[in-house]
């Protein structure tokens, strides 16, 4: 196979929506371990603008998007965890995945379920194996627990209200609107919280009875933070997974001995899915829970590759809900 060419968006400097252009890239033929992957659809992401704005430095000019779905076109040498024809999808790095086509580490490729369309892959990979650990390792959650789930009706959201039911889990998730809260309730939360007509921390302790929650877990960061510490039972666990308010400002580590000797942690998938044996393990619970029907993954917003700047915008603008796919 020959070089050819792609479009694919890029960014030259950091900034708003409009520093993404799509241009077009040269595709070179896949290297010793990769695989050249046609994408039939692409995950948007929260990440993906951390990317963009530079709060994530990655050297520039760069690429965006961390997961996508689609066909294996080529094989490089050495190449046997995919073949030409799979079915595949990705979640994580490299960044590069807005394009319609490009070269991928094989060892980052996972086969899709018959039952598991692209649509539906690339709107859960990232979202999905974000779940998988967070519900499952970073706290390894049992039937009788209770949970706060903050952004309940977003994409990850959704999916965490679905699968902590599916555990045995209580899940009191926080939004900012009714329809979110009408959405989140519909998708398994237990309770629902809005956020902007409610004290979270004061519902959380009124629906616990006072005792507080296992576990927080919290992508919205600085706004929400010290909120988040307030709801947890002694010896309780905060998840600090993403910063959509901005980065968590320091704070004493004396204000977690006072709330009951608290634990902190900012887990990655990077850490949690550093080997291929964790990155199957986390995929075949995903990949079960979504085949059975237990988890519905919720494409509720479709934009051209080209209409990425907007796509971005509406994100940022707390306008979407569930899951976002981009369509090469």
């Amino acid at each position: 196979m020959t070089q050819s060419t792609t479009k694919a968006i890029r960014i030259a400097r950091n900034g708003g929506p409009e520093v993404m252009e799509l241009v077009d890239v040269d595709l070179p033929a896949p290297g010793p371990g990769e695989a050249q992957v046609r994408h039939e659809a692409i995950g948007l992401n929260f990440i993906d603008v951390y990317h963009r704005t530079g709060l994530y430095a990655q050297p520039l000019p760069a690429g965006l998007g961390m997961e996508g779905a689609g066909v294996v076109e080529a094989v490089g040498e050495g190449v046997t965890e995919v073949k030409v024809g799979d079915r595949v999808a990705y979640a994580g790095g490299p960044i590069g995945a807005y394009a319609q086509a490009r070269n991928m580490p094989a060892s980052k490729l996972l086969v899709l379920p018959e039952n598991i369309a692209f649509d539906t892959a690339a709107a859960m990979m990232l979202q999905g194996l974000t779940v998988q650990y967070l519900l499952h390792r970073t706290v390894a959650l049992k039937a009788g627990d209770t949970i706060v789930f903050h952004a309940a009706a977003g994409g990850v959201g959704l999916i965490a209200c679905q699968w902590a039911k599916v555990l045995g889990v209580t899940l009191i998730g926080t939004v900012g609107s009714g329809e979110k809260a009408a959405l989140a309730l519909e998708h398994g939360a237990a309770h629902v919280i809005n956020y902007n007509t409610e004290n979270f921390t004061e519902r959380v302790r009124e629906i616990t009875g006072g005792k507080g929650v296992r576990a927080v877990y919290d992508s919205i960061g600085k706004d929400t933070f010290i909120g988040s510490l307030d709801c947890l039972a002694p010896l309780g666990t905060m998840v600090s997974f993403g910063n959509a308010s901005g980065p968590v400002e320091s704070f004493a580590l004396a204000e977690l001995a006072k709330r009951g000797s608290l634990y902190v942690t900012r887990p990655s998938m990077a850490a949690y899915l550093s080997t291929r044996e964790e990155l199957d393990a986390a995929a075949r619970s995903l990949f079960g829970v979504v085949s059975s029907g237990e988890v519905k993954v919720d494409v509720r917003q479709r934009y051209a590759l080209a209409d990425v700047a907007q796509a971005h915008r509406d994100l940022e603008g707390r306008k979407t809900t569930g899951s976002t796919i981009l369509l090469p």
